[in-house]
């Protein structure tokens, strides 16, 4: 295990940042991305139902608990720029599958084998990658950069599908269309989208070499118990793992904007696909404007602020007092739970640093804090489907804001633990 010396290393350049954001989204494309921007076709195609389908992203999650746990200390014996090429060389692989239409069964353990891909082999590597970047003092835009720039590239990638789909088949014969037509011109979007993920891991292998640079990649020779035990020790690796599961249960939350325009203000789908839209480019812009004023600030007082918004919007919604008669109130009050929601994710993992967490240990404690901070992707969509269920309308929004607001509260108070406590220990 060896280190590098600041004083005669250079700082990471921006272009390795923007190959993190590349391959963070591009590895998420085939499992996630073409499903959330095609949904009915992907339903059509594959022959299979809403609950089918959330069927396989079940088995995607449970793959992906397990993937945190064991992955995150892989992160810490290998490179990360290898680590994240074999990943998304893989995820493409099981695009080819995925352009086929398995019947159910295989699509599930496709599923399964993505969440190996995208979890074991990527997850904690590209987040150790991205602190490594970060340096000393630029943790906050790190990081901010990273989720922004990933939301930017998740919305171009879902875009260039729909050209791609929309060469193939026009508008105006969409309608009609006979199940093979529909399956030939979706296998075109499933082949480019695999090219493009496996031409992204081409570029890391290429060119996301940081051991030149400040924060050289550090890997040790072995994985061992006690290195597990010595990130478990940490108070800020237990902190880290509450903040994390609240800021997630607030980003899942924000699924339900679109939804809450239909029922509650009255929106057609259009009107309401439009406020998913508007939050879709909201998440770039907001991850930069943070991640700079971390750096300016401190990245555990915009992650406090940033759960007092949720708090302040999840209230609002929550009270009944945003009504269809308050178009103004509706926009205004979305706008504070989307700051507030963003905030905390683009922050959660530049507060490492702050929290002492060795460098050479960042793959073994994102994975232990992953284990339960990612935890949301199994509970809270079941949650909130039977608040919404039991009690249609505004009544069952209401619960799922009331839900939102207690965790946004626990979350605070990790946040503020976490600063305090780590704040004497610098002083």
């Amino acid at each position: 295990m060896s280190y590098a010396s600041d004083a005669s290393a250079q700082k990471a350049p921006l272009y390795i940042l923007f190959l993190l954001i590349l391959a963070g989204e591009a590895v998420f494309i085939l499992p996630f991305v073409l499903a959330r921007v095609f949904r009915p076709t992907v339903l059509e195609v594959f022959q299979v139902d809403n609950l089918q389908l959330g069927l396989c992203f079940s088995v995607y999650g449970v793959v992906a608990m397990l993937s945190y746990l064991f992955g995150g200390p892989l992160a810490d014996r290998y490179s990360s720029r290898k680590l994240i090429a074999i990943a998304l060389w893989l995820t493409a692989i099981g695009g080819i599958l995925f352009a086929t239409f398995p019947q159910l069964l295989v699509l599930q353990i496709l599923y399964g084998y993505w969440g190996f891909t995208t979890i074991f082999l990527f997850w904690a590597p590209m987040i150790k990658a991205t602190r490594l970047w970060g340096g000393n003092n630029s943790q906050g835009k790190a990081f901010g950069f990273l989720e922004g720039g990933r939301g930017l590239v998740g919305a171009l990638f879902g875009s260039i599908g729909l050209l791609v789909f929309s060469f193939v088949i026009s508008n105006d014969e969409y309608q009609g269309l006979d199940l093979s037509t529909n399956r030939a011109a979706f296998r075109q979007v499933i082949l480019v989208c695999a090219g493009m993920v496996a031409f992204v891991g081409l570029l890391v292998w290429r060119f996301m070499r940081l051991d030149n640079y400040a924060a050289k990649e550090i890997v040790i020779d072995k994985i061992s118990y006690d290195q597990i035990k010595q990130v478990l020790r940490l108070p800020s690796v237990w902190l880290l793992m509450i903040i994390i599961l609240c800021a997630y249960v607030g980003y899942k939350i924000t699924d339900l904007f679109s939804l809450y325009a239909n029922d509650v203000m009255q929106y057609d789908p259009v009107q309401s696909a439009q406020v998913g839209t508007v939050l879709l480019y909201m998440r770039p812009v907001l991850g930069v404007i943070i991640g700079l004023l971390a750096d300016r600030t401190q990245s555990t007082i915009m992650l406090i602020l940033g759960f007092v918004l949720a708090i302040i919007g999840a209230i609002l919604f929550a009270t009944g007092s945003i009504i269809s008669s308050a178009p103004l109130l509706f926009i205004v009050s979305t706008l504070i739970v989307a700051t507030g929601v963003y905030a905390t994710r683009s922050l959660y993992f530049a507060i490492m640093k702050k929290g002492q967490i060795p460098l050479y240990l960042t793959g073994t404690a994102v994975g232990l804090a992953s284990l339960l901070g990612y935890t949301p992707d199994v509970f809270v969509g079941p949650v909130t489907g039977y608040m919404l269920e039991n009690a249609p309308g505004i009544k069952g929004h209401q619960h799922a804001f009331w839900f939102l607001g207690c965790f946004s509260m626990i979350g605070l108070i990790a946040s503020v633990v976490f600063h305090r406590y780590y704040n004497r220990i610098e002083s």
